[in-house]
């Protein structure tokens, strides 16, 4: 998969530097990944939450944060469009974003 906008992802870990490892590791893990469907993504990571238009919710940091992405299975590419704590995340529409 190709991750697009590592921002969001820099911006967490330096607000919170607890969180870069974990970032880090999905970003990889992603980037290595070739997910055709939501059920791939779900088999790799049983903690997302599958949600309607090609978003999917990613715990890091053990629920600490959240990472919303935007996947397009058919060009295999992942869209980062929020990383957070989880009570910034409970202030956003994760399936609007």
């Amino acid at each position: 998969m190709r991750v697009i906008s590592r921002k969001w992802l820099n911006e967490l870990a330096r607000r919170h530097p607890d969180a870069k490892p974990g970032l880090d590791a999905w970003f990889h893990e992603a980037e290595g990944a070739d997910w055709a469907n939501p059920a791939q993504v779900k088999e790799q990571y049983a903690t997302a939450s599958i949600l309607k238009n090609g978003r999917v919710v990613f715990n890091i940091g053990g629920n600490k944060y959240r990472l919303v992405v935007r996947i397009n299975y058919a060009y295999r590419v992942v869209y980062v469009r929020f990383a957070g704590t989880h009570s910034e995340y409970d202030q956003i529409d994760a399936e609007q974003m």
